[in-house]
């Protein structure tokens, strides 16, 4: 009885031996003994997301404004910069639409703002006109805005406000461009807007 015992426990150790074996075997050869690849599963693939349209008015208006900020003029050593710097009072309100809008910033050292502001209003943005016709007599003036328009009366440009900071000063541009069919809300009784850059 030990004798049968022991027969059928190493049968039994045998057999799982040879099932272990043959699962390897199975996996990572074939049966003449040539290498053989295991399957592998497809990742699934990805659903690509439709690309947003583009609406060409809205292009072409931001062209327009990337052109004027490319234009831009500031007086010699004006560094420009990635993030707002200065503190202002006041922002522009553009108020017709639709419009695309660009801000950029700088920092003039060992300037006033009126010589910058006086140097901002002699050395025009590209094609632009000046909307600021008054002049910057005051040297201790802390602050300053020069706008730019491309035509009378219209309602997109260049404004630069300006600020002391450190030792110099700070500029910000803000930027619109009126898209091709933008407008202008009515005003009551014969109002008009005023010049952008002139408060």
């Amino acid at each position: 009885m030990r004798c049968r015992s022991a027969l059928v426990v190493g049968s039994l150790l045998l057999s799982v031996t040879l099932s272990g074996c043959a699962t390897a075997t199975a996996a990572g050869s074939a049966a003449d003994g040539s290498a053989t690849s295991p399957a592998v599963l497809s990742e699934p693939t990805p659903t690509e997301a439709s690309p947003t349209p583009v609406d060409p008015e809205a292009a072409a208006a931001h062209a327009k404004a990337q052109a004027w900020l490319d234009a831009a003029a500031l007086p010699p050593g004006a560094v420009r910069s990635e993030k707002p710097v200065g503190s202002y009072l006041s922002y522009t309100g553009w108020p017709c639409g639709p419009i695309e809008e660009i801000e950029a910033y700088w920092t003039v050292p060992d300037i006033t703002v009126a010589d910058t502001a006086i140097w901002l209003r002699d050395h025009p943005t590209a094609d632009l006109i000046t909307s600021t016709p008054w002049s910057f007599d005051d040297p201790t003036i802390d602050s300053a805005i020069v706008g730019y328009i491309p035509a009378p009366n219209a309602q997109e440009g260049v404004v630069y406000t300006l600020a002391t900071y450190r030792d110099g000063v700070a500029v910000r541009a803000e930027i619109a461009a009126l898209t091709a069919s933008g407008s202008c809300p009515p005003l009551p009784d014969g109002a008009q807007y005023g010049a952008p850059g002139q408060g």
